[in-house]
């Protein structure tokens, strides 16, 4: 018997052992997550984010610097578009969206990055986690898996969550957002992360910023033919159908206004982008940054802007939620050059 109950201990102290050397539960692994924000003045990550949300699949790079308290820098590039590269800086001024290769810049009276999810920022997946408290967890490998719901409030097509993080750094390595049928739409792969990066002084400043990327007005109009306008349709019309296309000539250029009706009226209005001779104070967007995939636009009520291959859009409805204009936007990819 004493052997058999010596027996017993042993396998019983085999047991702690195992249990005490075994993985994280969910809630290391968040206050884990909780310390190494706390601990970090700030980073830079890069990372590439693919968009399956309109009629086509659409990459672009992220190069994103944040620095505590409330600094930010994410850089959106293109390859297919790279004059219409753009940056969402967030600095003691306030928010803003920048083209430098345009010289163009919006203001946005806006909460950003807090008012929304943010695939590619760390702080903003933590908060998610934290938020969630049903958040589910999963550990292989490799990898500490958090499924949560998302916080997009322009979009609700969005509402589901995975983020991975490396088990020994506790560093994002890709995050796949889903719809409802937990279909990956939007997926960022985390290529770097430097949770001990520097800054200088002028890092998320509007003139360092738009300096990055300016190029010569000629550079922008690429072929050289100043007045030609590639015109672009939408594959979604929300039941409607295009109705009227009317043509007309500016100060700036040609402008085209598409008209659409049916179950949800709407009016699509394009014309060539054009470089600011001057760096100008940026124009005042009353409205919210949403993320099309090809594009960052400026959101409103019933009004959505943004600028893509050389060309400014205007999609404006009264009739159209919010979710609807970003569907609608996110087609506009068919096109016709006149």
């Amino acid at each position: 018997m004493k052997r058999k109950i010596g027996g017993w201990i042993i396998v019983f102290g085999f047991v702690l052992l195992l249990s005490a050397c075994g993985e994280k539960s969910q809630e290391d692994v968040v206050a884990e997550l909780k310390d190494n924000l706390d601990e970090m003045d700030g980073y830079k990550a890069k990372a590439e984010m693919s968009m399956n949300t309109g009629q086509e699949q659409q990459k672009f790079n992220i190069d994103v610097w944040h620095k505590k308290d409330d600094l930010y820098r994410v850089a959106l590039s293109n390859n297919e578009d790279e004059k219409g590269n753009q940056i969402i800086l967030k600095n003691k001024d306030g928010v803003f969206v920048l083209t430098p290769a345009l010289s163009k810049s919006f203001k946005f009276q806006s909460e950003w990055p807090d008012n929304s999810s943010q695939p590619y920022l760390y702080q903003s997946l933590v908060k998610d986690i934290e938020k969630d408290k049903e958040a589910a967890f999963e550990v292989s490998d490799s990898h500490y898996i958090f499924k949560t719901k998302t916080n997009y409030q322009s979009n609700n097509n969005l509402p589901y969550q995975e983020i991975y993080f490396d088990k020994k750094t506790f560093q994002p390595v890709q995050v796949n957002v889903l719809d409802k049928d937990k279909n990956a739409l939007v997926e960022v792969k985390f290529s770097s992360f430097d949770k001990k990066a520097t800054f200088k002084d002028n890092d998320f400043t509007m003139k360092k910023n738009m300096a990055s990327g300016a190029v010569a007005e000629e550079e922008v109009s690429g072929d050289g033919v100043e007045d030609t306008l590639t015109v672009f349709y939408p594959s979604y019309m929300a039941g409607s159908e295009l109705t009227e296309k009317k043509e007309a000539s500016t100060e700036e250029g040609e402008r085209v206004i598409l008209t659409f009706e049916g179950e949800k009226n709407f009016t699509l209005v394009e014309e060539k982008s054009k470089v600011q001779t001057t760096m100008m104070s940026p124009n005042e967007v009353k409205g919210e940054i949403v993320n099309l995939g090809f594009a960052v636009g400026a959101i409103s009520a019933n009004k959505l802007e943004w600028s893509h291959n050389g060309v400014d859009f205007m999609l404006a409805s009264d009739e159209l939620t919010k979710q609807e204009l970003i569907q609608v936007a996110q087609s506009v990819q068919s096109k016709e050059v006149k």
